[in-house]
């Protein structure tokens, strides 16, 4: 038998260690900065090329566009239209959610549900929501009604597809482990397949919600205000009639800061707390 012995490492005496990273790396590594950035370096182009056009009434600059929307903010002009406009948004946001869950469970424990979901999402998720306008005037009239109802068109496919598509990718064995314990139907769908077609879930709704908000702008820039009250989108046209451009670029910047703010505060909370937390996304 070989005689067993230990060989001690020899200290790093001579090559210096780093115990973190330098502080522009570090900071570097911040999602909210990268995109901070992003953001500044489109304020400058936007800008500069402002500043060359010299024309406020074809594009006003970030400054201009910056006052004209503390002034509207301030006057509580555009709180008021913003509120319209999510108000309208969530009642056909939740309609149509509920809608593409009902289509979806039917389609995972039914027959006739699957051939239902195929033929419905094959005849109607090519056709513009915006398309359904005139008929929506005609059969609820102006009024709330009419955006809601291209509001849940919007919603009701993608995350449909979305969510099919993703009780289709759940393995068989976590099928045959939830009928091994009994689960059917409504409880199996509960407790097996949405935990796992979670990741696809949350993309139908990130699409839907994207779908919804610029579905709703452009209706009220067709369709106008509701009720006497208009939003955002209705907010852009006035201003646009009246050849206030800077207003114009104000009522777009609120739309791009809400979908920012939706999908960097709400979507990214949920897919942190649920299937990053679980290891289901990188």
């Amino acid at each position: 038998m070989r005689q067993e012995y230990e060989v001690a490492p020899a200290p790093l005496v001579d090559m210096p260690l780093e115990r973190e990273l330098p502080l522009a790396k570090r900071l570097w590594q911040q999602g909210w900065l990268r995109k901070g950035v992003i953001l500044v370096v489109i304020g400058l182009i936007w800008q500069a090329a402002a500043l060359y056009t010299n024309n406020d009434l074809l594009l006003p600059s970030v400054t201009q566009t910056a006052r004209a929307l503390v002034e509207d903010t301030l006057s509580g002009e555009l709180p008021a239209k913003v509120m319209v406009s999510m108000g309208v948004l969530l009642k056909g946001y939740a309609l149509g959610i509920v809608l593409a869950f009902t289509l979806t469970t039917l389609a995972v424990t039914t027959q006739l549900g699957r051939d239902l979901l195929s033929t419905l999402t094959s005849m109607l998720n090519p056709l513009p929501p915006i398309a359904l306008l005139p008929l929506a005037l005609l059969w609820f009239g102006l009024g709330e009604k009419s955006l809601v109802f291209v509001l849940v068109h919007s919603v009701l496919w993608p995350l449909a597809l979305n969510t099919y598509s993703g009780f289709m990718g759940v393995s068989e064995t976590l099928r045959m482990a939830g009928r091994n314990y009994g689960l059917r139907g409504l409880r199996l769908v509960g407790l097996i397949l949405i935990p796992a077609a979670l990741p696809s879930i949350l993309s139908g709704l990130k699409i839907g919600w994207a779908f919804a908000w610029r579905t709703l702008i452009a209706a009220e820039l067709v369709f106008g205000a509701t009720n006497g009250k208009g939003g955002l989108g209705w907010y852009i046209y006035q201003n646009r009639n009246e050849l206030f451009t800077d207003k114009v670029f104000a009522g777009l910047a609120v739309v791009i800061v809400i979908g920012l703010l939706v999908e960097n505060l709400v979507f990214d909370t949920l897919e942190r707390l649920t299937i990053r937390r679980w290891g289901m996304l990188r």
